[in-house]
């Protein structure tokens, strides 16, 4: 049994788990796969109803499932009023659009993708309504801009679907990088994370010098998500969406998330001027351009689309008059916008469906074909409009009074006048929609014969306008609700009564002058409509595309200049960016005074390091050939590899000299198909700039160097040292770090190796069975060709070497954990034994006595390694926590047995099929540049020193 907070989490992933199963359904038809989507919403909606009656007596309830908690990362999740009312409108309305969905889509369309998208898009949104974690949010934040991204772009045949699908992935996406710098802000300020502790420290936030840049920040993600001017323009392309998708995203759900971000952050910053001049102003522009842009377009959905903008952008004028009173009529209409505006976008859907047309021009008189449709559409309208007894009316005129009483620069009727204006074509474009589309003539001209649809079809909506008009004749019903959640916004207890008739005042005054002044425009819409099309005006759309236009032609200069294919280029931009930076942290001043004296160099230690330079100088000079090059290099590592014994540090010998071995070996192998010279590449001037950067890259990092081992600093390697034995039962500290302290570190190298190894394999295979394959197996090699391709003397000593090798692999493998070695070193050891008998006896010899894939090493390796960190869970421990006991056997002294061991076993393994597959790989064009296979152990032949001498005599 789930505690009641522990139901949180589940009914955030809910729709997740949802998500995989309408792609199944759909072949058991169309019906089960809408039945099999509404499951998890209704389990959802179930679990949510069980926790509304304790959160609307103030209960907030909490779960938490900790990941990081020393980062402060962690699922958190709380459910509070504000919170509740959204989950329902998402999950409800999500309801009412799988219905709708079932019988508008066509039967062409794929159905169980378009239901996967809805239940990614679903759960995404109530990951945002109940985070209590920043960090989470911002990540359910960006995946409501993917899922919306699907969703738009849902009818991919369409050039203007793809286009709105990026246009808005590109605006809300930008926005949400805003926001993740503005949230960052604010944990850092308040030095949590969680967002209770943010709401609750609004004072502290308020006061610190970083309060203005977060707010800028947070309100960016907040007005691109809520479609606020100047990002209004990416709302109404978005519109080439099916209806169901424009009717969830902009009536419940994506456009409402900025709304919801600043009603959940309104304790945290609001009541300032910023927020005010910023929110309110934004918030009262949109409302008024909305509006005015929505009465004069044709198309249906672009009509409300507008009318979408202009109402968010009323909500986001009331958040921002930082009142409560404000707070509550937001609260309200919110509710309000999601009743009439998802019946109406679905009524538009239906009159497109069942006409043919969304063109309000080639509609009018649908209201005595279409009865049912015109009913409910008319009704939504009126609420959208704010005429009394809808819902629509109440809310817009505690708009309308919050307006008139609030001073914008001391100015008392600015904000109300434009409010007035901003309602007075809220109705125009209201009744528009009403006599335009349903009143007149029926038409004989109609793209499709219109008729009702069938039940499927308009129920939802007709469900939703049982809100509209029970609210708006009973607004008390909607007064528990609205409180709950108004509270939630303000953090105070508010006393109200939601009532039709408060009696003549300003409000109502400026409603009636909103409705005349609205039946003046539509009654002149046709003149008006010429003087609108013939104002010149900025196109958004045209704007927009110019501005990726020319950002393309940018980033596609600057690739070219920087991206043209030369690995020099890319590593001397590197070189002197890393140099910059090194000497701009270096000139900070946070250098303090050396507290070391230089250590006196001995002899020894300057003979060797005057060696190691005189090989790095005859790299350079002689790196054109290939072979002299690769000899200098080896002793570079061997040079290396005594510094470290030197330095007492054996372990990192030990890995040295085997990877030095390894990749030797390998660049052997390499070289055999590779000219013994490399041509000039550069000229005179590029190698004296090469040169020049090179030097002041080596000067810059010893200084560095020597400036870090003159001062004392503290490491966490104290703490290895002092744990070592006694946490991981082991002396060899570095062998302990790899396979305990930082086990996991270690298990996603192993992983990342074995990776690069099936790469190299998978790159091989292509290269030999492609064009380069047929020209290797057609290429003639010279007389220069050893005819004594596997020396016996190299072949016998290989043979005799590769039992003690790998006896002395094992030794080190078990030595490991208390001594210098280990699984990597081992792994190492037994790739190198392996190799020489692939150089010694050839490719096709050696294979034909391949008894393991190393494809298969490396898949047991890992999953090796991953059982041993599984076991440390099953022990109640964090994973990849290493156990270790002692036993004693006689005759046998006491021994150690550690977890350890198999992690490292895993290594091991892993190592030794990544290397021998790269080797493998590289190896296998021995073949197919035209060895044969060796039927005898050696490759001696006597019939060919038969005839060789029997030539020789006929010769003498």
């Amino acid at each position: 049994m789930f505690s009641e907070n522990g139901l949180l989490p589940i009914i955030a992933i809910l729709p997740f788990l949802g998500a995989l199963v309408p792609g199944l359904m759909i072949r058991a038809g169309r019906n089960a796969c809408a039945s099999f989507t509404a499951i998890p919403t209704v389990l959802a909606l179930v679990l949510l109803a069980s926790l509304a009656p304790g959160v609307m007596s103030g209960t907030v309830y909490r779960a938490e499932i900790t990941w990081l908690p020393q980062l402060q990362l962690s699922a958190s999740f709380f459910l509070d009023g504000l919170g509740l009312l959204f989950a329902f409108m998402i999950l409800g309305v999500g309801l009412l659009i799988t219905l709708y969905a079932r019988f508008y889509l066509s039967s062409k369309d794929p159905m169980g993708q378009f239901y996967t998208y809805l239940l990614l898009f679903q759960g995404a949104m109530l990951g945002i309504v109940l985070s209590d974690n920043i960090l989470l949010l911002l990540i359910f934040w960006e995946l409501t801009s993917l899922s919306s991204f699907l969703l738009i772009g849902y009818w991919k045949h369409l050039p203007e679907g793809r286009q709105g699908a990026r246009m808005a992935l590109t605006v809300t996406g930008a926005g949400g990088l805003a926001m993740i710098g503005g949230m960052l802000i604010l944990g850092e300020i308040v030095g949590s994370y969680q967002l209770t502790d943010i709401l609750a420290a609004g004072d502290q936030i308020k006061a610190s010098a970083w309060y203005a840049p977060a707010v800028i920040l947070i309100l960016l993600g907040a007005f691109t998500k809520s479609a606020q001017f100047p990002f209004h323009f990416w709302l109404p392309h978005a519109m080439a969406a099916p209806t169901p998708v424009s009717a969830y995203l902009h009536s419940a759900t994506m456009v409402k998330a900025g709304v919801f971000l600043m009603a959940r952050m309104w304790p945290a910053l609001a009541g300032t001027e910023l927020w005010f001049y910023v929110v309110a102003s934004v918030g009262l522009v949109t409302m008024v351009l909305g509006a005015i842009i929505a009465l004069f377009k044709d198309d249906l959905k672009a009509l409300l689309a507008f009318s979408t903008v202009s109402h968010l952008g009323l909500l986001t004028m009331l958040l921002g008059f930082g009142t409560p009173e404000a707070a509550i009529a937001a609260v309200f209409h919110i509710i309000n916008h999601l009743t009439f505006k998802a019946a109406l976008f679905m009524t538009a859907g239906i009159v497109d469906h069942e006409t043919g047309t969304r063109d309000i021009k080639r509609l009018g008189g649908l209201a005595k074909v279409m009865p049912i449709t015109a009913a409910i559409g008319t009704v939504a309208a009126l609420s959208m409009a704010g005429f009394p007894l809808f819902n629509g009316f109440l809310s817009k005129e505690a708009m309308l009074h919050e307006a008139s009483h609030t001073s914008w620069w001391e100015n008392p009727w600015i904000v109300g006048a434009l409010a007035t204006l901003g309602a007075l074509f809220s109705v125009a474009y209201s009744l528009r929609f009403i006599f335009h589309v349903f009143a007149g003539p029926v038409r004989d001209d109609y793209p499709a014969k219109p008729h009702d649809p069938g039940f499927g079809m308009w129920a939802a909506p007709a469900f939703l306008c049982v809100f509209v008009i029970a609210i708006g004749v009973a607004p008390f019903l909607a007064t528990p609700v609205v409180k709950m959640a108004a509270e939630a916004v303000t953090g105070e207890d508010l006393s109200f009564y939601l009532k039709i008739w408060h009696g003549v005042n300003t409000a109502l005054l400026m409603s009636v002058a909103a409705i005349i002044g609205a039946v003046i425009l539509l009654v002149a819409h046709r003149p008006l409509e010429r003087l609108w099309a013939a104002m010149p005006r900025p196109e958004a759309k045209t704007i927009f595309d110019s501005s990726i236009t020319v950002t393309q032609q940018v980033m596609r200069w600057l690739t070219g200049m920087l991206h043209q294919g030369a690995i020099s280029r890319y590593l001397a931009i590197f070189v002197a960016a890393t140099v910059a930076l090194g000497l701009i942290a270096f000139s900070g001043g946070a250098m303090g005074p050396a507290t070391r004296d230089l250590t006196p160099v001995p002899p020894v230690a300057f003979v060797g390091w005057v060696l190691l330079m005189a090989a790095v100088a005859m790299v350079v000079l002689f790196h054109r050939m290939r072979f002299r090059a690769l000899v200098v290099i080896g002793v570079i590592g061997l040079m290396i590899s005594v510094g470290f014994v030197y330095l007492s540090a054996p372990d990192l010998a030990l890995t040295q000299i085997s990877v030095e071995t390894v990749t030797i070996l390998l660049l052997l192998l390499a070289l055999h198909f590779l000219p013994k010279q490399s041509p000039h590449e550069s000229g005179p001037a590029r190698r004296a700039g090469d040169a020049t950067l090179a030097v002041i890259a080596g000067v810059a990092v010893a200084a560095l160097a020597c400036s870090f081992m003159m001062r004392d600093f503290s490491t966490i390697s104290d703490y290895h040292l002092a744990n070592s034995k006694s946490g991981g039962g082991g002396t060899n500290v570095v062998n302990v770090i790899l396979v305990d302290f930082r086990g996991y570190d270690t298990y996603g190298e192993i992983i990342v190796l074995g990776i690069a190894g099936l790469c190299i394999f998978a790159l091989m295979e292509a290269l030999l069975n492609g064009p380069a394959g047929r020209k290797l197996r057609k290429a003639e090699f010279g007389p220069d060709r050893s005819r004594d391709r596997h020396p016996l003397m190299m072949v016998v000593a290989t043979r005799v070497m590769l039992p003690i090798a790998l006896m002395v692999g094992v030794y080190i493998f078990l030595r490991g954990h208390n001594q210098p070695g280990g699984g990597f070193v081992a792994g190492l050891i037994f790739s190198i034994a392996l190799l020489m008998q692939y150089m010694a006896s050839g490719f096709a010899w050696t294979t034909r006595r391949q008894r393991i894939e190393y494809h298969a090493l490396i898949g047991f390796g890992v999953v090796i390694a991953g059982l041993t960190g599984v076991g440390s869970w099953l022990a109640g421990r964090p994973f990849l926590t290493s156990n270790f006991s002692y036993f004693e056997i006689p005759p046998i002294e006491e021994f150690e047995l550690a977890t350890a061991m198999l992690f490292d076993l895993g290594v091991f393994l892993c190592v030794l099929g990544a290397v021998m597959l790269m080797l493998y790989s590289l190896s296998r064009l021995a073949r197919h540049s035209g060895e044969t296979v060796n039927n005898e152990p050696m490759d001696y032949d006597p019939s060919r020193s038969v005839q060789a001498s029997s030539s020789a005599g006929k010769g003498a």
